[in-house]
């Protein structure tokens, strides 16, 4: 097994010479200490099974969920792939969502640990998956950002993040990740593994406590901005078929890139569920969870007027 940083990057690296279907335990160990160092690691050429992307991802932990079609494609009974989704339905619009920087399962009750993705079909062109260090971003922050955003938190939630970004309003449903919830998390995430500070932010954040709308947009909006102004905190994966990328939702940001939609691009993934102590906000149940959804629907309320001009035109799925 070879472990190889990425070139001119603080973070990343491939991992070669190992088959994830059959992993030896010391060869597990040397992986999760890769992970825990790099934030994400690389595997060309696995062509994982379903039971081994589910197998992998259990060796992290409990599983949010495993082997699930991330696809631009209706997955068929017999594993293949068919219809393309159309760009108005709902699939569709969350898909294009994700196309901003973001973590994964902030706008649930505990937020995911680590996530991983494996190629099946990737378009000649775009669709790429594009990683950046928050870890990196929070150690170049001057003395006094640091101080001013220590003990600072901000809600997140899908609705908002579709409403904002892409001008999407999906109707309401508890069963759904649009259930109405909005959960408070600190800007400054401590990592429960390696104690390493990092900025937890992105598209499901907003409407930080103590500070006006106004001044919340615009901290946020500066904070993403520094992660992703220096180029060596940025790591975009060009997709081939078979390759498997596994990264840490407590260290990094990520987000796909654009492709014609019209063409298949099918993946699938697996998510790691975070650990309670570190990734839990609250329950809905909880009291302080009434807060969450009277901030999220006045937020959701002055959306409606102002995303009118994004791709979606303030809109809901009919599809």
């Amino acid at each position: 097994m070879n472990i190889s940083p990425i070139e001119n990057k603080v973070f990343g690296a491939t991992v070669t010479g190992v088959a994830l279907g059959s992993l030896s335990d010391d060869q597990f160990a040397a992986i999760k200490s890769a992970f825990l160092k790099f934030g994400f690691l690389l595997f060309p050429g696995q062509y994982l099974s379903e039971e081994d992307n589910v197998a992998f991802g259990e060796r992290f932990g409990e599983l949010e969920f495993g082997a699930v079609p991330m696809s631009n494609q209706e997955k068929q009974s017999d594993g293949t792939y068919g219809r393309v989704f159309e760009l108005q339905s709902q699939r569709m619009r969350t898909n294009v969502g994700n196309e901003a920087w973001h973590t994964d399962s902030t706008y649930k009750p505990i937020s995911s640990k680590c996530a991983m993705l494996s190629a099946v079909t990737v378009p000649d062109e775009g669709g790429e998956t594009e990683l950046a260090d928050t870890r990196a971003a929070y150690a170049a922050l001057d003395q006094v950002t640091k101080e001013r955003i220590e003990n600072l938190s901000a809600y997140h939630s899908t609705q908002f993040s579709q409403a904002n970004d892409v001008g999407d309003f999906p109707p309401q449903n508890v069963d759904s990740i649009y259930h109405g919830e909005a959960y408070l998390r600190p800007l400054v995430k401590i990592h429960l593994e390696t104690g390493v500070r990092s900025l937890f932010i992105g598209r499901h954040a907003f409407g930080i406590p103590g500070l006006s709308r106004a001044e919340s947009k615009e901290l946020l909006s500066a904070l993403l901005a520094l992660v992703v102004s220096d180029q060596s905190r940025i790591v975009r994966h060009r997709w081939q078929p078979g390759d498997t990328l596994f990264w840490d939702n407590r260290a990094l940001l990520h987000r796909a890139m654009p492709y014609d939609y019209s063409k298949p691009r099918a993946l699938t993934g697996t998510r790691v569920a975070g650990d309670p102590e570190s990734e839990l906000a609250y329950y809905p149940t909880d009291p302080a969870a009434q807060a969450g959804r009277e901030a999220l629907a006045a937020e959701l309320e002055l959306l409606r007027t102002e995303t009118t001009d994004r791709m979606y035109a303030a809109t809901s799925a009919t599809l």
